[in-house]
């Protein structure tokens, strides 16, 4: 059994976040999450161009007339790619602000992430032709 106990100061800035709850908190999140997405777009090119990959493939989905299963399925398909964008961004800012020297840990920590980036664009480009084959 651990004798590390959490500290209990009200003046800490973790302490202060959760002890909020219900509607002060889901407003405070959605502050966060906007500024997340205002951080990556603003510092991360890979995010403004997977979220105007993104915003041309929706637009195509409204026109193209595939089936609405086929619709969903490509939408989220989008919606992975933003996310995995989004992770990939937190895991690059967090290695930098520990340190921007090369380290072999370092590296395979950005390696990671952009490989997961890697499938879902894989994964994205593969349902395209997909639904694009089952129009013919």
């Amino acid at each position: 059994m651990s004798n590390i106990n959490p500290p209990s100061s009200d003046d800490n800035f973790a302490s202060n976040l959760k002890g909020k709850t219900g509607v002060k908190r889901i407003i405070k999140a959605a502050g966060y999450s906007a500024d997340g997405f205002k951080a990556a777009y603003k510092y991360e090119a890979a995010f403004r161009q997977v979220c105007w990959l993104s915003l041309v493939l929706l637009i195509a989905i409204i026109f193209i007339p595939f089936a609405l299963n086929i619709k969903m399925m490509l939408i989220l398909a989008s919606f992975l790619s933003l996310i995995v964008e989004l992770f990939n961004t937190g895991i690059e800012a967090s290695i930098d602000h520990t340190s921007t020297e090369q380290h072999p840990l370092a590296k395979i920590g950005k390696d990671v992430g952009s490989a997961a980036q890697f499938l879902a664009l894989t994964l994205l480009f593969i349902l395209w032709l997909m639904a694009l084959w089952s129009l013919y």
